[in-house]
């Protein structure tokens, strides 16, 4: 279990509940030591005046801002700590919202929530922990972290909550200048249906295990050859192959890549199955059923044609 690293607790109304935050997630990536390549003795780093050439300690470091080309505003800890934000042990709900309306863009780190204070924590902490899973809410507020204030999302998640820090509207990039860059460029419609169809034969459900950190795995075969005196070789590199800027025939990548995504869709046992394609008319789906061989085609009606052919292909 981490250690907890703030706690406090939750407040809507006249309800509080008493919570400690936990890490949600673990620092899995390979760190090294920067060392001296000669006598492989670890590297210290010292703080040095530029003009001075001479280290400065920490308690001669003063914090500047810059306001133009070499020219500063400086402030003492003393300022800084007037503008700080007030350390409370509370996150106070303001509002609660539906979980679609947030665009993910705004989600940044994940934490858990534990209930502290015994049995009266937790059933507070059980009741607000049902009743936003069963009204599909996300409840936001503010609280301090290290010294700076936080907007929050707490949601729950397979019975628990936690509570995920999120970036404020004027920290998220516009996309006016990638929208100057499309320009006027419009996809045509069978372009749209191939890759509709793409999409519908790419589909399955969310399997986050299946996902790993493929180059971290490479890393720590790489580190336990080099501990046990193996040769270490670079892959050979394809010189012929060249990044290219444009799209030959957009129409052919599209079809060539959904017969790669329908033929591997098919290898794999237990794969996700196509959705009926609902965008053809009667006819035409009779007349696939009739190219598959589908037996009592000419009873059925349009939605089982298409349940039928997604079935047999």
């Amino acid at each position: 279990m981490p250690r907890a690293m703030w706690s406090g607790s939750v407040s809507f109304g006249l309800v509080n509940v008493p919570i400690a935050i936990l890490g949600a997630t673990r620092d899995r990536q390979i760190h090294f030591h920067q060392l001296d390549s000669k006598d492989l003795q670890p590297i210290e780093v010292h703080r040095y005046c530029s003009e001075e050439d001479v280290e400065v300690t920490y308690d001669d470091i003063a914090p500047g801002y810059e306001i133009e080309k070499d020219e500063y505003v400086m402030l003492t800890q003393e300022e800084l700590e007037a503008v700080a934000p007030e350390k409370t042990r509370t996150i106070d709900i303001d509002e609660f919202v539906d979980l679609d309306q947030i665009d993910p863009i705004y989600f940044d780190h994940p934490y858990l929530l534990v209930p502290t204070g015994g049995e009266g924590a937790s059933r507070a902490y059980e009741l607000l922990s049902a009743v936003m899973e069963e009204e599909g809410r996300v409840a936001l507020g503010r609280f301090v972290l290290r010294n700076k204030e936080y907007l929050a999302a707490i949601r729950p998640r397979e019975g628990r909550l936690t509570l995920t820090t999120m970036a404020f509207a004027d920290e998220i990039r516009p996309t006016d200048p990638i929208k100057e860059l499309v320009g006027d460029a419009k996809a045509k419609k069978n372009e749209i249906d191939a890759a509709i169809d793409l999409i519908e034969a790419m589909a399955t459900d969310w399997d986050p295990g299946k996902y790993e950190d493929r180059h971290r795995e490479r890393m720590r075969k790489l580190i336990a050859d080099k501990g046990e005196g193996r040769k270490i070789e670079a892959p050979d590199s394809d010189d012929d192959e060249t990044a290219t800027t444009e799209v030959p025939d957009l129409m052919a990548a599209l079809e060539a890549t959904l017969a790669k995504a329908r033929g591997d869709k098919g290898d794999k046992k237990g794969g996700a199955k196509r959705d009926p394609d609902k965008r053809m008319s009667k006819d035409e789906l009779l007349e696939r059923a009739r190219e598959l061989d589908i037996d009592g085609r000419s009873k059925m009606n349009k939605d089982e044609l298409a349940e039928a052919i997604a079935a047999a292909e």
